[in-house]
């Protein structure tokens, strides 16, 4: 069993299945939601579908085209780097940190590559469906990043008396977010909690392996 699990497999298996994952939430919420709707799980967890173009947690900062290459090239760069981590037979942990980051990359890139083409617009009045006949909302590169998670964990107005933000309403962890976000930020969180010394000494292996 121990040969079986090899570290570039363990790899390959949380790739696989967590893209999987990603996508079965994605495009069910894509299908099943109008847009901006939401869905109450508990007071302080919502399935609120919204789209966004921009980075991870819904930030928008930079043009569409030049966050799809950017991931693209990123991806790229975090492949190899877990490719030579494989070779070397580095620890384990350190592995699965990267194949989680690597699989949230890969993850939102299909939104932003193939969304746009396969699926038309998510509107308050439409649902969206899958290869509709009148074509996608958007070209190659364009699509939108679906999120759905929403935690507004505290919701309340600030106090009167605070100056310059006194009586502005106030969410504590308001980014919406979705599965392949969740898997960067668990990815990166770990790598730098377990890992941070490990990272340098991995990098530098890797390289002077290539």
């Amino acid at each position: 069993m121990g040969k079986f699990f090899t570290k570039g497999r363990i790899a390959l298996l949380i790739i696989f299945s967590m893209l999987i994952i990603d996508q079965i939430i994605k495009i069910w919420i894509k299908t099943h939601m109008y847009w901006h709707e939401s869905i109450r799980v508990t007071d302080w967890f919502y399935i609120y579908f919204t789209e966004n173009i921009g980075m991870a947690f819904g930030m928008e900062i930079f043009d569409k085209l030049f966050l799809t290459i950017f991931r693209i090239i990123a991806v790229s760069t975090i492949g190899w780097f877990l490719y030579k981590c494989v070779k070397q037979s580095m620890k384990t942990g350190f592995i699965v940190c990267l194949s989680l980051i690597l699989t949230g990359a890969m993850g939102n890139i299909i939104d932003s590559l193939f969304y746009g083409i396969f699926f038309n617009e998510s509107t308050h009045a439409q649902i969206a469906t899958f290869m509709p006949e009148s074509g996608g909302y958007a070209p190659l590169f364009y699509g939108k990043v679906v999120d759905m998670f929403y935690f507004p964990i505290i919701e309340t107005n600030w106090p009167q008396w605070m100056p310059f933000i006194g009586g502005d309403h106030f969410v504590f962890f308001s980014p919406i977010f979705n599965f392949a976000d969740a898997a960067i930020s668990c990815g990166v969180i770990a790598l730098f909690l377990f890992y941070s010394k490990y990272l340098n000494e991995a990098y530098h292996a890797a390289i002077k392996k290539s």
